[in-house]
């Protein structure tokens, strides 16, 4: 269906951007066995900008949406991806220019590799293991945000937690991306033999995060989460 955001958004400059309103597309994660994660990406038609090439499903953002919104109907059309079978974890805007359009990356878990049907717009969509995204062309702007999306995968540890509650919500919420903002984001998973270094889970008082509870090393292996950050 077209919408009132499709067509160019052309700067002062002359260039031109899809979305009259800006852009948004889904980064869509779901578990791998073995703790691993994936991503579904899109393989651009040959008609469409940039073609050829693997992104993200997206489009231009209609004037009544919010980001998210566009982002998730556009992987319903161009992915039969259903809206009731996501959650959002967070938003990024990955791309914007002088003329003031945006691009937004919507971050969303699917609790599986959900079957997808592609439009005219894809040659396939396919779920791609996190590690091997860049094995594949990728479109320009997509090539240029990932970096800053890849989710660095973690082991959860909480054997330190005081109440049996939090250990049990703990559990039932995992696997799942975890958004430490500047820190960026990661993907907690509970299986022993998994991907990435430990992620020590501890409480904290309401409105209380300390510097410590969020320090992050290059090797992981100091990571900490509080059971807040987690079950947000």
């Amino acid at each position: 269906m077209r919408g009132d955001g499709d067509g160019w958004s052309i700067g002062p400059d002359g260039l031109r951007h899809w979305g009259k309103y800006g852009a948004a597309g889904l980064l869509l994660r779901a578990p791998l066995a073995g703790g691993g994660s994936a991503v579904l990406l899109q393989h651009r038609a040959p008609w469409s900008h940039q073609g050829g090439t693997w992104a993200l499903p997206g489009g231009a953002k209609d004037s009544h949406e919010s980001s998210v919104h566009a982002a998730v109907r556009e992987a319903e059309e161009e992915a039969g991806i259903a809206h009731t079978e996501i959650r959002v974890r967070a938003e990024r805007v990955t791309a914007s220019v002088p003329s003031g359009w945006t691009y937004t990356t919507v971050v969303a878990d699917a609790p599986a590799t959900l079957e997808t049907s592609a439009n005219r717009e894809s040659l396939e969509l396919a779920w791609v293991p996190e590690d091997e995204v860049t094995d594949r062309p990728l479109h320009p702007g997509f090539a240029a945000a990932w970096p800053a999306l890849r989710a660095t995968p973690a082991r959860a540890v909480w054997e330190e937690l005081d109440a049996a509650g939090d250990a049990e919500a703990i559990a039932a919420a995992l696997p799942r991306t975890v958004d430490l903002a500047d820190q960026g984001f990661f993907w907690l998973h509970a299986d022993p033999d998994g991907p990435g270094g430990a992620a020590r889970i501890v409480s904290a008082a309401e409105g209380e995060v300390t510097a410590a509870e969020c320090e992050v090393t290059a090797a992981v292996s100091t990571l900490s989460m509080t059971v807040r950050q987690i079950l947000a």
